[in-house]
């Protein structure tokens, strides 16, 4: 169940607490100018996504983790489908990871937020958020 959640919240870009706010300012993950630009807190629970000064440095990992994933599909396609030369699948490799950064990066914040942070179905309701009991709850 913890994958299914934390699928949901990577692929709609929500809260990994409550589902509900979003982390990225932008929708689009291809609107170069505002790629990196998260919220500091969630606008539904107010999880701080930030948690201290360079929190999301292990987000690298992570990226570096789905990277390695990437390479090891395509190779797989290079090896028992497509059998380009080295040059093609080098440059179609790049070009892929290129085109695809932008979703990596924001895939890997929102990973890394899931590690650290899990979905509570208690702070789906807003007026729930702010209660001492569910507080210590969910701790």
């Amino acid at each position: 169940m913890v994958i299914i959640e934390a699928l949901y919240s990577m692929f709609a870009n929500k809260c990994t607490r409550c589902h509900k706010g979003d982390i990225f300012e932008e929708k689009n993950p291809y609107k170069l100018g505002k790629m990196f630009k998260m919220h500091e807190t969630c606008n539904h629970c107010h999880l701080k996504y930030d948690r201290e000064p360079g929190f999301f440095y292990g987000a690298m990992y992570v990226s570096y983790a789905l990277t390695v994933g990437w390479f090891i599909i395509w190779f797989a396609l290079q090896s028992y489908v497509f059998q380009w030369s080295t040059t093609v699948f080098l440059t179609a490799f790049i070009s892929f990871l290129v085109l695809s950064s932008p979703l990596t990066l924001r895939w890997s914040r929102i990973i890394w937020l899931n590690i650290f942070f899990r979905y509570h179905k208690e702070y789906e309701r807003k007026d729930a958020a702010y209660s001492d009991d569910l507080k210590e709850a969910c701790k």
